[in-house]
């Protein structure tokens, strides 16, 4: 255990950012994740002779595959990282 005692009396906002903290590239995923359903929601008048149910779930999976793409980057990067200091710590 990291020695943390859960706080329970956190705001939002003050858990927001520690998790930002602990993980860089959470808001990078929500940011791509608000882009893509802000670029939907702007495409949606302009899907021509798509059914909405269709055009929705191609959304999804764009909205889906941008944040799964920013947590995978952030993976390689701690782990990158990780490798790194201990290999200096040898």
């Amino acid at each position: 255990m990291s020695g943390k005692i859960p706080s329970f009396d956190e705001s939002h906002s003050d858990k927001l950012s520690r998790k930002a903290r602990e993980s860089p590239f959470m808001p990078v995923g929500i940011a791509g994740l608000m882009a893509v359903c802000a670029i939907g929601a702007y495409k949606y008048k302009h899907r021509g002779a798509m059914s909405t149910s269709v055009f929705l779930m191609q959304l999804r999976v764009a909205a889906q595959g941008t944040v799964v793409a920013a947590l995978s980057i952030g993976l390689g990067y701690t782990m990158a990282n990780e490798y790194i200091f201990n290999k200096k710590n040898d």
